[in-house]
C-alpha cells in the first residue's frame, strides 16, 4: 500500500504538493523552483521514496541542498525542450553548450570565470566536428550565455560579480564571477548510461515489453510504465500504450493511485485518459492561460471545433500519423558525433525490431495480437488554418502583444506547436490532424470588453480584453 492512504487527511494536501512538485522538477536545489520547494520535499523524502519507486519505478535521492529524481524513460517526449530563461526554445548548439560547460564545472573549483568557462568549452567543441565557440562571433557568445543561464536558474551557478550580459555584448569589456555549487552540478547529469557507448539515443529507454515473458512482473512493470506515461503526457491516447499496456489504462485502481499520489483529478474518455491540474504545480504550460499565445490558441480551438461539427461540410479523416518520438530519435541519432562512440564497448545501432522466440512465426491476427484497429481523426489543411488566425488577427489583434500584431505567420506557427505540445492536434505536413481531447474546449466563449473613448490611442471601441477568454466544460 502506497504511503499517500495512510497520511492523515489534514496532512496530505501538502504531501501531494510535494509529490506534484518532484515530478514536474525532477531536480529541486535551496533555490529552484524556489526556496519552500526543497524543505517540502525533505519533509516527505522517506514517503515520496517509497511512493515514487512503489508506483514508478523512480529514484529519490534527497540531500541537504538537493532532492534529484532519476526517472525511467520509456518514450521520447519532444514536447518538453529545455528553454532559455525568456522561454525560447533550446537549439542543437544550445544544448552542446549546456552538455560541455557540465563537463567543464565537474572538474573545475568553487569559483569561475565567465570568460574561464568559455575558453574551455570552446576547448572542447575543437573536438567535435562541426561545432564551434567563437567568443567574437555574438551568436555563439549568445548562445552559451543561455546555457549558463539554464544552469545559473536551477542554482549550479549563482552570480557572484559582474553581469554575464556586459560579457555577451562585449567579451573585451565585460565579464561575470560565478559560484559553483559542486552537489547540484553532480546531480544535473546522471545518465543511466554512459553516452560514449550508445549509437542511438534508444539504449537510454528502457526494454520494451515483447523483450520479456509475459507473468506477474511484467504485469507491475507495465502498470508502471502507464502510471509514468499519465504523470509525464498531458493526455494519454490509448494507442500510445503497447497492447499489453491498453487495458491497464482503464483499470480504477492503478488511475486511482496516480490521483490520491498528485491530488489531480482525471478525466476519463474512450479515447484516453487526461489528470486535470488545477493546481499549477504540475503543468509546465497552463492551458486557457493568459498571453496572447494562449488566447488565440483558444480561440482557434473553438474555430477547429466548429469545423469538425460541421455536418453540413464533414472533414477528411487520416491516420495519426508518424510518431513524433521515432522522428525525434531519428533527429538525435543523426546528431551523435561518432567519433566520440568508444566502439569496443558500444551498443549496436538500435535499428532492429525487437526479436521474437520464432523469427518465421507467420503475422498474426489483429484479436490475437490485442492491437486496437486503426484509428482515423478528422483533418485540415494548412491553408484553413492561416486563413482562420488571420481572421482572428484582424478582429482582435490590437490586444496581441506587439510582436505578433507584425508577424501572423510566426504567431500561427506558434500556436499550431503549441496544441501540439498540448497533444490536442498532431502536425503534418499539410495539415493539422485533430485528437479527441480538443473537444473539451469546444464550448470556448470570447467575452468582448468596450474601452473607454477616453483612452489614448484607441482606434476601435470594441478589443479583446487580456482575461476575457473562456472556457465552458463539455
Amino acid at each position: 500500500m502506497i504511503h499517500a492512504r495512510r497520511i492523515d487527511s489534514l496532512a496530505l494536501d501538502n504531501y501531494q504538493r510535494a509529490a506534484r512538485v518532484i515530478l514536474a522538477n525532477h531536480l529541486v536545489t535551496r533555490d529552484y523552483p524556489d526556496r519552500i520547494a526543497l524543505p517540502l520535499i525533505r519533509r516527505w523524502a522517506t514517503e515520496l521514496r517509497e511512493d515514487l519507486a512503489e508506483l514508478f519505478g523512480y529514484r529519490l535521492e534527497v540531500t541537504e541542498t538537493t532532492a534529484r529524481v532519476f526517472p525511467v524513460i520509456d518514450r521520447l517526449d519532444p514536447g518538453k525542450p529545455a528553454r532559455t530563461v525568456s522561454d525560447r526554445v533550446f537549439d542543437r548548439r544550445r544544448y552542446a553548450y549546456l552538455a560541455l560547460a557540465l563537463a567543464a564545472l565537474g572538474r573545475a573549483g568553487d569559483q569561475i570565470t565567465l570568460s574561464e568557462l568559455a575558453d574551455q568549452v570552446a576547448a572542447y567543441t575543437g573536438r567535435i566536428d562541426g561545432l564551434e565557440l567563437a567568443p567574437d562571433r555574438a551568436a555563439d557568445r549568445d548562445g552559451f550565455v543561455d546555457a549558463v543561464g539554464w544552469l545559473a536558474a536551477r542554482g549550479a551557478l549563482t552570480l557572484a560579480d559582474g553581469d554575464a550580459g556586459g560579457w555577451a555584448a562585449d567579451p573585451d569589456a565585460g565579464e561575470a564571477l560565478y559560484d559553483i555549487d559542486r552537489p547540484v552540478v553532480f546531480a544535473l547529469f546522471r545518465p543511466p548510461r554512459a553516452l560514449q557507448h550508445l549509437h542511438s539515443v534508444a539504449g537510454l529507454l528502457t526494454e520494451n515489453a515483447m523483450a520479456h515473458p509475459a507473468g506477474p512482473a511484467r504485469t507491475s512493470d507495465n502498470a508502471r510504465r502507464v502510471r509514468r506515461t499519465l504523470v509525464e503526457r498531458p493526455v494519454v491516447y490509448a494507442e500510445d500504450l503497447d497492447a499489453a499496456e491498453r487495458p491497464l489504462l482503464g483499470q480504477d485502481r492503478i488511475v486511482a493511485d496516480v490521483e490520491l499520489f498528485t491530488g489531480l483529478r482525471a478525466e476519463r474518455r474512450a479515447e484516453g485518459v487526461a489528470l486535470i491540474d488545477t493546481s499549477g504545480r504540475l503543468s509546465d504550460v497552463r492551458f486557457p492561460g493568459t498571453g496572447t499565445l494562449a488566447q488565440v490558441a483558444l480561440l482557434l480551438v473553438g474555430e477547429i471545433a466548429d469545423r469538425v461539427l460541421d455536418i453540413d461540410h464533414p472533414l477528411p479523416q487520416r491516420t495519426g500519423g508518424a510518431d513524433p518520438a521515432a522522428a525525434l530519435a531519428r533527429q538525435l541519432d543523426d546528431a551523435i558525433p561518432e567519433s566520440t562512440v568508444f566502439t569496443p564497448l558500444a551498443d549496436l545501432p538500435s535499428t532492429d525490431l525487437p526479436a521474437t522466440d520464432d523469427d518465421s512465426t507467420p503475422d498474426t491476427s489483429e484479436s490475437e495480437t490485442g492491437e486496437a484497429p486503426e484509428v482515423t481523426y478528422p483533418f485540415i489543411d494548412s491553408s484553413w488554418v492561416r486563413e482562420t488566425v488571420q481572421a482572428l488577427t484582424d478582429r482582435y489583434g490590437l490586444t496581441f502583444a506587439a510582436q505578433w500584431q507584425a508577424d501572423v505567420p510566426g504567431l500561427t506557427a506558434e500556436v499550431v506547436a503549441l496544441l501540439e505540445r498540448l497533444r490536442l492536434t498532431h502536425v503534418v505536413d499539410d495539415g493539422l490532424i485533430i485528437l479527441p481531447a480538443l473537444a473539451r474546449y469546444r464550448g470556448a466563449v470570447v467575452t468582448v470588453r468596450a474601452k473607454r473613448t477616453a483612452e489614448l490611442f484607441v482606434t476601435t471601441s470594441d478589443t479583446l480584453g487580456a482575461d476575457s477568454v473562456g472556457r465552458e466544460g463539455i
